[in-house]
Formats: C-alpha cells, sequence, structure tokens
C-alpha cells in the first residue's frame, strides 16, 4: 500500500473519529449558571411573594436574589467536546447522569419530583420564618396520603389535620398510629380533622394490614398549623428545594419592623427546614457566578458547601450559614454596620 493511500485511510479515520465524538452522547450533564430572581419584587402589580394576615413592611432598595442553575435536561444529549468544554470553565460544570438522575426517570419524572421539593421548600420556609419572628406554629399529625384501595379513601383527604381519634387528641404521628392499634380489625374509627380550616369528623372502618393488625389505609405525618396565608407568585418553571433560605429571608424581612436589606444587593441558596436549619445544595459554583453576573455583593450559601467553591473566583462576600437566624444576624450586622468584620466567611 503506497503512503499516499496510508495517508489518506488515516485522514478518512480521523474525521470519523473526529465526527463521532462530536455526534455520540456521552452519559453526562453539563451545569451552568441560571438566571437570578429578586423575591422582594413583583409580578406585574403584586408581589412574588405575599403575606396576608400579618402587618407587611415595605423593603427599601434591597434586593434578595433566589439564583437557579441550568442543567441539562434527563433526555438531551451531550457529546465529550461538551462536557469536556464545561469541565473546564470555572463556571460551569459537567457530571455523570446518574450522579444528578436517578436512572430510569423520565423528564416528567424528574419534574414531579422538583415540583414536590419546591412545594416542600416552602411550606419550610414558611414555617422558619414565622417562628423566627414568634408568630405561633402549631405541629399536628397530618394526612400525606391515602391508599387507593383502602377504606379511608373518599373519606380522609390528603392535608388533613387530625385533631384526635376515637376522642383521644393526638399530638404526633405515633399518637394517631397507637389508637388505630388498639382497635380491632372491622371497627369504626372516628377522626376529627380540620379541613380547609373547618372541623369535620369523618368514621372509617379499619381493615387487617400486611402484618395483620388494623390499618385504615392512610400515612401520616407531621404538619403545620399556622393563620398567615403566603402566596407564591414565582415562575412556576423554578423548581426544587434549594430556594428554602431566599424564601424564609423574604418572609422574614416583609414580617419584621428591622430593616434587613438597607440597599444591600444579597443573594443565596440553600435548603431549609422547619427549624431554621439550613442544608447543603448543589450547583453552588453555578450559583455564584450567577448572582455575581447580576450585580449581587453578598451570597449566602450553607456552610456545608463553602468546600464546594474550589478555585472560583469572585468579588462577593461569601457568608456561610447553618440557620436562618445566623443568616438574619450577619446581614443585620452588615446592613447597620456596613462592616464585615464580624461576619463569617469561607475563606
Amino acid at each position: 500500500m503506497s503512503r499516499n493511500v496510508v495517508a489518506i485511510v488515516s485522514s478518512v479515520m480521523f474525521v470519523i473519529l473526529a465526527a463521532l465524538l462530536v455526534v455520540v452522547p456521552i452519559p453526562f450533564v453539563t451545569l451552568r449558571p441560571g438566571h437570578t430572581v429578586n423575591v422582594l419584587g413583583n409580578n406585574g402589580e403584586v408581589p412574588l411573594i405575599e403575606v396576608k394576615g400579618l402587618e407587611n413592611f415595605p423593603t427599601e432598595s434591597g434586593q434578595l436574589f433566589m439564583t437557579t442553575v441550568s442543567t441539562t435536561r434527563v433526555d438531551a444529549r451531550v457529546s465529550l467536546p461538551e462536557a469536556l468544554i464545561a469541565h473546564f470553565n470555572p463556571e460551569a460544570d459537567a457530571m455523570p447522569r446518574n450522579v444528578v438522575y436517578p436512572a430510569g426517570l423520565s423528564n416528567e419524572d424528574v419534574r414531579e419530583e422538583a415540583v414536590a421539593a419546591m412545594d416542600t421548600s416552602r411550606s419550610n420556609a414558611v414555617v422558619a420564618a414565622l417562628r423566627v419572628d414568634a408568630q405561633s406554629v402549631t405541629e399536628m399529625p397530618i394526612v400525606s396520603a391515602v391508599v387507593l384501595s383502602s377504606p379511608a379513601n373518599g373519606l380522609l383527604l390528603p392535608g388533613d389535620f387530625i385533631v384526635s381519634v376515637d376522642g383521644k387528641d393526638v399530638r404526633t404521628k405515633e399518637d394517631v398510629a397507637n389508637v388505630i392499634s388498639a382497635t380491632a380489625v372491622g371497627d369504626q374509627v372516628v377522626f376529627k380533622v380540620l379541613r380547609d380550616g373547618e372541623e369535620q369528623t369523618v368514621s372509617v372502618a379499619t381493615t387487617e394490614g400486611g402484618k395483620g393488625g388494623p390499618v385504615v389505609g392512610v400515612n401520616v405525618g407531621i404538619g403545620f398549623q399556622y393563620t398567615p396565608d403566603v402566596v407564591f407568585r414565582v415562575d412556576s418553571s423554578v423548581v426544587g428545594p434549594s430556594a428554602g433560605l431566599v424564601f424564609s429571608l423574604a418572609i422574614y424581612d416583609k414580617i419584621s419592623e428591622r430593616n434587613l436589606l438597607g440597599d444591600l444587593v444579597v443573594a443565596g441558596t440553600g435548603t431549609m427546614d422547619p427549624t431554621g436549619r439550613v442544608g447543603a445544595i448543589g450547583g453552588v459554583r453555578q450559583k455564584i457566578a450567577g448572582a455575581e453576573e447580576d450585580g449581587a455583593t453578598v451570597f449566602l450559601l450553607p456552610s456545608d458547601n463553602c468546600d464546594d467553591i474550589g478555585d472560583l473566583a469572585t468579588e462577593m462576600r461569601l457568608v456561610p450559614v447553618e440557620t436562618l437566624k445566623d443568616a438574619i444576624a450577619a446581614l443585620q450586622s452588615i446592613n447597620e454596620g456596613k462592616s464585615y468584620e464580624k461576619v463569617p466567611t469561607c475563606d
């Protein structure tokens, strides 16, 4: 075979391999900075977050950004060059698909899980903010799910707060389980519930459960009863649990007389539980980059995420927090004293 033929064959093979690298997908997803949303702003003429039933205090010129990450869809194709470009970009990243999306999930599955996580995030944010402001919040057992084939189907509804069972006051899900387990299979169990703010009495016959004991066919969790009504008008396409901290701060800013932000432009991320504890999130580098590009000067993040920042350069003050109270204290210190001396940092 002549040298010319070898050169031609080699060139063709190179072109084919290069084309394959571009068009053949690999099991990775890319993460890039997403957009920010000022949760203290308005949606048209109405606020993005509105607290009804309590006096609201106006925000001055400060802004509070919820941050997001632009992530490849579960069914999208990512080529090796795309993944490499994202990996070497300090503001982006590439990760194995199964780390971000569990195997077997469709786009719809991922969407449903993210929406549920956002709903929980909002609920927890409200409870945490009300508690920090010393508003009354009562923990109560709540019907979280009803088995379709069970006696409770059509009688008890998800969201029902359980006040008593068979005349016995209940305060925990264990209380509910103990009362039901003390009955016999086939007995009628009387539930007193709060449904849409109104008290109702519902009688449900028990049936035999998988372990032989009496059950009514509901899952019971812990819910929270409070007077204010918090309305969220944030774009429904923004989902997931990581806006909890920012939601709590926005609610607290509205119902507290304290001037929390002043003229600060603050961004943040972190999950929130009902006790006010802040949890770690993913995509922190991308959120920091997006927040800085949109003008934030202070970025609040979970303490557990400090190690994820790596060598990302930023002019913003990165403030790690473990609780909602930590975040409030840090902002008050910066706003009132215009000083960072007493404010923690990830450095």
